[in-house]
C-alpha cells in the first residue's frame, strides 16, 4: 500500500476548506451531538458604489464566536465605525447563542481598541521580531 502524500502550500483552496469543514462537522456531531459552525461577516461598503471597504470576519461554533480578521482603511478610522462593526459582530454572535468571543491581535495593531470595547487579555506570545507579540483576548457576550 502506498503512503499518503502530504502537500504543503500557500494558496487558498475552497475545496480543501470545504472538505476539512465537513470532516470537522461530522466529528463534532458524533462527539457532542451538535454542529453549528457558521461564518460571521460584517461588511462595510461604500454607500454609493457598494465597494467593500473593510469589516470583520470570523465564525461561530458551539457557543463561541471567533473574530478572525478585522480591518478598516485609515480614512474610516477614528469616528466610531470600528466600534459599530465590532458591536454588530458581537450582536450577531449573541443572536446565535454565543456566550463568549475570542480573538488575537498583534501588539502594534489594536489591543487598545478591543480593551476600550470590553475585551480582556488572557495571553501573549512574543514573536521573533523584537517588541512584537500576539495578544489573545476574550469577551463575555452576556450580562448577568
Amino acid at each position: 500500500m502506498k503512503e499518503n502524500l502530504i502537500v504543503v502550500g500557500d494558496t487558498e483552496n475552497a475545496e480543501f476548506e470545504k472538505i476539512l469543514g465537513a470532516g470537522l462537522d461530522n466529528f463534532n456531531q458524533a462527539a457532542c451531538g451538535a454542529t453549528d459552525r457558521r461564518p460571521l461577516n460584517v461588511i462595510v461598503q461604500h454607500p454609493e458604489t457598494g465597494e467593500v471597504l473593510g469589516g470583520a470576519m470570523g465564525r461561530t461554533s458551539l457557543g463561541l464566536a471567533f473574530l478572525d480578521l478585522f480591518h478598516l482603511p485609515e480614512t474610516s478610522r477614528g469616528a466610531g465605525l470600528g466600534t459599530k462593526v465590532l458591536d454588530a459582530f458581537e450582536a450577531e454572535a449573541r443572536a446565535r447563542g454565543c456566550r463568549s468571543a475570542v480573538l488575537y491581535t498583534i501588539s502594534f495593531q489594536a489591543p487598545g481598541f478591543y480593551e476600550k470595547n470590553g475585551w480582556t487579555r488572557f495571553g501573549e506570545i512574543a514573536s521573533e521580531q523584537e517588541g512584537v507579540s500576539r495578544i489573545f483576548m476574550t469577551k463575555k457576550l452576556y450580562t448577568q
